[in-house]
């Protein structure tokens, strides 16, 4: 019937098609596991707890900073308007 769709030259009904998305939905996560399981290379621990002192301190520091400048801009805003007012 005109209503049918065509999957891989053969006419399917929507239950097959929806079948086949759902085949190609689990394999596509069945792959995405054996990828991660066999071709990453994880970090190891001492390395990445080593890494993430690293970002943790530069983000401190990097709030800190910028608390400071809007801290000193606030008050240089502030005395220009009471020069104003």
């Amino acid at each position: 019937t005109g209503l049918q769709n065509q999957v891989s030259g053969v006419r399917a009904s929507q239950p097959v098609q929806k079948k086949l998305k759902m085949q190609a939905i689990l394999y596509y996560i069945r792959s995405s596991f054996d990828e991660l399981k066999s071709n990453i290379t994880w970090t190891e621990r001492g390395e990445l707890q080593r890494l993430i002192s690293i970002v943790l301190a530069f983000s401190i520091l990097f709030s800190l900073a910028i608390w400071g400048a809007d801290t000193v801009l606030s008050r240089v805003v502030q005395f220009y308007f009471n020069l104003l007012g």
